[in-house]
């Protein structure tokens, strides 16, 4: 049976509203057990050693209404091995790995895994995202939060597809995977969490870049109460909408055959956008640090005879031009989506090479319609539009900025997205932003949210810039100690060998160059706002 006091209904006339289903006994049910922790562990210092027989004992000492503990098993430091043999998952501390089967209602079967530290848990709980359509638990991210001494968390979203095809005829499967797998996995992990160590975490994170990223959009306005401070990279909050410009990439370079961009060109396009675009923040230092502000075209590539590998056909000009274009609705003059940014070539494989973006054809071929036999060519705004939004119907768009109940709880929000990101348009997160503004105003703004623009960067990472960042000890100390976020140092590595840092800074603001000392050296930089 569904437990309804976990349940959420979204009201489609309202992106904001977001209603309890279910009876006033559960409800009240809910909250005697969260006053409860709140009263009895809010002030009791986290455990520095949990016996084994503690994490083994787990599954008899809690009952949990829509879940099962199918193990829970202490591991040995160093002894963990995954079947996938990785590195990362080599020389863990000691932890307890719990596995879960949660069943919110009878069509669903979401897995989740908990790694609890054994010794030195720091008091906080780490849930983390999924990319593109789920379908497993993100061992790694888990790896890398037990390291930091996090009870960390992760789900399968509710089925093990590396596309939608477990959708179909399972509108229920849809929405774990949409939002109630997170949710689920969020509440009955503190649970977990306080069984073990006798206490409730002091604070709760997600974090999650793409997929993820969208994750954390739809915990911070449908779920506001699960974590006390989220991380969204690359959030692909809107991906109905944004399925456009993806797919659109593939379509206009498969428009005709002469419209198809080979591999080869994409660094003549990029070395024609950097040429143009990179000394416009007043230093050629190989970065577009502000892409938004130069007006690039392709067409400047146009050959002047025959075809040749340093230029562009006409064909092949007008489809990098509808790369870099908005798409807007013909219907109604909306703007649906911008495009890619100047700096974002050298990915364009990606999502106009040979085949279709899998995570935007899935949509259309395993949700919107269902139809295998559905082709990118035939996409069009005015044609497919409305189909695509009546499917979603809030179950993947996370698109409302209305964040005060989430900011009213102390919440923090720290989105970071690459100028050149080729899955995401960068521009979304800008709009966003910008969104949220406008609804809560720029103190309210502030006071929970920073966005970082990572010129350079691709998507979720990689790419000519610097692209390592710890936004989660950033998001700690915002949270835990009230260090609000200002300029955070990214690097760019080559053989392990860091050969150039550079600040990030929230958004309006870039990196300026203060005209001493080394280009390659963050500390030579000042955030400031560019003169438009």
């Amino acid at each position: 049976m569904a437990d309804p006091h976990l349940e959420f209904q979204y009201d489609a006339s309202n992106d904001a509203s977001f209603q309890f289903i279910g009876s006033r006994m559960k409800l009240c049910k809910v909250w005697l057990v969260i006053l409860m922790f709140a009263g009895i562990f809010a002030t009791t210092l986290p455990a520095q050693e949990v016996a084994p027989e503690a994490c083994e004992n787990l599954a008899a000492s809690l009952n949990l209404e829509t879940a099962t503990i199918t193990s829970a098993l202490a591991v040995t430091a160093g002894q963990f091995t995954h079947p996938s043999g990785a590195q990362e998952l080599l020389n863990l501390p000691e932890f307890c790995r719990v596995q879960l089967t949660i069943a919110p209602t009878p069509d669903s079967d979401i897995r989740a895994e908990l790694w609890l530290p054994m010794k030195e848990w720091n008091g906080k709980f780490l849930t983390v995202g999924n990319p593109a359509w789920g379908g497993s638990i993100q061992y790694k991210a888990l790896a890398n939060g037990l390291r930091q001494n996090y009870a960390t968390a992760s789900s399968d979203t509710g089925h093990t597809t590396v596309d939608a095809t477990f959708a179909i005829g399972h509108p229920e499967k849809l929405i774990d995977f949409g939002y109630r797998a997170v949710h689920q996995t969020a509440v009955l992990g503190k649970a977990i969490i306080a069984g073990l160590y006798s206490t409730a975490p002091r604070f709760s994170y997600f974090n999650g870049c793409s997929g993820g990223g969208r994750q954390s959009f739809m915990e911070a306005q449908r779920y506001p109460e699960d974590f006390d401070a989220i991380i969204a990279g690359a959030p692909g909050y809107d991906r109905t909408d944004v399925a456009f410009q993806t797919l659109g990439m593939n379509q206009a370079t498969h428009d005709t055959p002469e419209s198809f961009i080979p591999a080869e060109k994409y660094s003549v396009i990029h070395n024609a956008a950097m040429s143009m675009c990179d000394a416009h923040d007043g230093l050629e230092d190989g970065l577009i640090s502000n892409p938004v502000a130069c007006d690039f075209d392709p067409g400047a590539l146009q050959c002047k005879d025959d075809d040749a590998a340093t230029c562009l056909t006409e064909p092949q000009v007008v489809a990098a031009r509808k790369i870099y274009a908005t798409i807007i609705d013909s219907r109604t003059g909306e703007l649906l989506t911008a495009g890619l940014e100047p700096g974002s070539e050298l990915h364009w494989g990606r999502v106009a090479g040979e085949k279709p973006h899998l995570m935007y054809l899935s949509l259309f071929q395993h949700v919107v319609y269902p139809d295998e036999e559905w082709d990118f060519r035939s996409m069009d705004v005015a044609s497919h539009l409305d189909a695509a939004r009546a499917a979603d119907n809030g179950v993947l768009a996370a698109i409302s900025p209305n964040l005060e109940p989430f900011f009213s709880r102390g919440g923090k929000l720290l989105i970071y997205h690459g100028w050149a990101d080729q899955n995401i348009p960068p521009l979304g997160s800008v709009d966003y932003y910008q969104q949220v503004v406008e609804t809560l105003g720029l103190p309210r703004t502030i006071q929970g949210m920073r966005l970082y623009m990572v010129p350079g960067m691709g998507h979720c990472g990689g790419g000519h810039g610097p692209n390592e960042f710890d936004m989660l000890d950033v998001l700690d100390k915002w949270r835990d100690q009230g260090q609000a976020p200002q300029a955070v140092v990214a690097e760019l590595r080559e053989d392990d060998n860091v050969v150039r840092s550079r600040p990030l800074c929230p958004y309006p603001q870039v990196a300026h160059y203060n005209g001493t000392g080394s280009i390659d050296e963050a500390g030579n930089f000042t955030c400031v706002v560019p003169v438009r």
